[in-house]
């Protein structure tokens, strides 16, 4: 008689709770993604002063370049 009641408690279970807690569980990880953590605005910190940084190297060849080699433009 115990097991009269467990299967349509199983099915109940597997056709109505299990699908509703895997749509919540996925949504919240979808939200949470969504949203940049501390460690990301951290990184693109960094990477946005590296940037600067390189801009700056790239004018400073520019300008040896055009004072050394002022063909060189021209053969790229």
């Amino acid at each position: 008689m115990g097991g009269f009641f467990l299967v349509p408690i199983a099915v109940v279970f597997m056709v109505i709770v299990l699908p509703i807690w895997i749509i919540a569980h996925y949504a919240t990880r979808w939200r949470t993604s969504k949203t940049m953590t501390s460690g990301d605005e951290q990184l693109l910190t960094e990477l946005w002063e590296s940037l600067g940084k390189m801009e700056d190297r790239v004018r400073n060849l520019e300008r040896i370049l055009d004072e050394e080699a002022p063909e060189w433009r021209s053969r790229i």
